[in-house]
């Protein structure tokens, strides 16, 4: 006999079958993944000794701006960083919380992205250098908008719900945003799976070459994966064409998804990262098309041991909404009056409830976010995750992020050796090969 609790008939999911039988569909929430996965949490760096010198930080620089895709595009994405602000969009987003992300992308040195449903002008405004999105939804799609962009971004997918569209339920779809998205106001948004436009890899190639002469060859084309078939799906999106190629795993966050999907599909960031510098090596693109990760990316080590596995830089989105405030108590809410749940643990943008202001089109909870001030958290955010990454490469006796390399890392788990491809702790065995 197996003493214990029940495992398969846990709690949780007596809970979630409870739900289901009452709802009679699948369950949506926001945030992103309750798996439990190998994360960056599971890699350590093997900083120095007297194996090489490390750097001194009041005195020895360390460089942080990167360049994104330059292999077709005359101006290069230029960051002083290399962590910007995913795409999320204006609707799943207040105009205010837009605003802030914009302003804090400026003041750090880096870009915001615009996410479905178009562009807001007012982050258009705040935004020194904007990513452009075009989603199959075509939601809010304006060329005249997406030639002031600094870059464009054509998703394919996203880690929280890989195969499927966007969601946006008609809570949030009001005023603008219904006019910007040409909605009727009240009902719920289900993008398409896949572009009206085009299928497969031979008609991305096409859509990327119109959208090159659209922009005048002039800023580079990005192809956002989610983390699923990641090996196929790279080499594909870069033969086609594409300047980066962006990474969305599964622990990607996300305003709406079906909670089956946040769950039970796509991998995670880590191995994603590997399989993908892998593909593009084998093709004899690595270092050429830029390769960005998405999905989980919390503070400056999570953006170092990223660029030790080969990517060129980070998108943060989760990580940027809680410095805006989510999931804080502030003196105006009352989370578990308002929303059902305490402060920290809130994962329900989706019903339009925010209580600080960010997941919202109330205009009385949007007043909750102040743009000024936001911006300027989470613009202290990204500067707080730069000089963390810049912390570390200097302890491994390097003056430039983008010399950190797999050789810097070492696993804490058989897992993490497998998925990372770098030795495990104590051995110089890397498990899996």
């Amino acid at each position: 006999m197996v003493l214990g609790s029940n495992q398969i008939w846990a709690p949780w999911v007596v809970d979630d079958i409870h739900a289901k039988a009452d709802l009679g569909r699948y369950r949506i929430r926001g945030m992103s993944t309750h798996q439990k996965v190998t994360h960056f949490d599971d890699l350590t760096f093997l900083s120095t000794g007297l194996t090489r010198f490390p750097l001194e930080g009041y005195k020895e620089q360390c460089n942080t701006a990167v360049s994104l895709g330059g292999l077709n595009a005359e101006n290069p994405l230029e960051l002083d960083i290399p962590i910007y602000i995913t795409g999320m969009s204006w609707g799943a987003l207040s105009a205010n919380a837009k605003t802030a992300l914009g302003k804090a992308a400026s003041m750090a040195g880096t870009a915001s992205c615009t996410g479905d449903g178009g562009m807001l002008p007012a982050e258009r405004e705040a935004s020194d250098k904007l990513i452009y999105q075009v989603l199959p939804s075509r939601y809010g799609l304006n060329p005249n908008h997406m030639a002031t962009a600094q870059a464009i971004e054509i998703v394919v997918g996203q880690g929280a719900k890989p195969g499927t569209g966007g969601l946006l339920m008609g809570v949030k779809v009001q005023d603008d945003v219904a006019i910007s998205r040409d909605l009727p106001v009240g009902v719920d948004q289900r993008s398409p799976a896949r572009h009206p436009d085009w299928l497969g890899p031979d008609d991305l190639a096409i859509k990327i070459e119109q959208l090159r002469e659209a922009t005048d060859w002039k800023v580079p084309i990005h192809v956002k994966l989610g983390a699923c078939r990641v090996a196929d799906d790279v080499k594909l999106a870069a033969k086609a064409g594409a300047d980066g190629i962006v990474i969305d795993s599964m622990v990607a966050g996300t305003g709406a998804s079906a909670e089956i999907l946040l769950d039970h599909s796509g991998i995670p960031t880590v191995p994603a990262i590997v399989l993908a510098r892998e593909a593009l090596r084998e093709i004899g693109l690595y270092r050429k098309v830029s390769l960005i990760a998405s999905g989980g990316i919390r503070n400056g080590a999570d953006v170092a041991k990223a660029l030790a596995l080969g990517a060129d830089a980070c998108a943060i989105g989760v990580a940027a909404l809680i410095a805006l405030n989510c999931n804080r108590d502030i003196p105006e809410s009352n989370f578990e009056e308002e929303i059902g749940l305490p402060a920290g643990s809130c994962n329900r943008c989706h019903t339009g409830k925010c209580p600080v202001g960010i997941a919202t089109q109330d205009p009385e909870l949007t007043k909750r976010l102040d743009p000024d001030e936001g911006a300027e958290r989470v613009a202290n955010f990204l500067n707080s995750m730069t000089m963390e990454l810049a912390l570390l490469t200097r302890s491994l006796g390097k003056g430039d992020v983008k010399s950190l390399e797999p050789e810097d890392l070492a696993a804490l788990t058989i897992e993490a050796s497998i998925m990372a491809q770098v030795p495990l702790v104590g051995t110089n065995k890397v498990f899996g090969n």
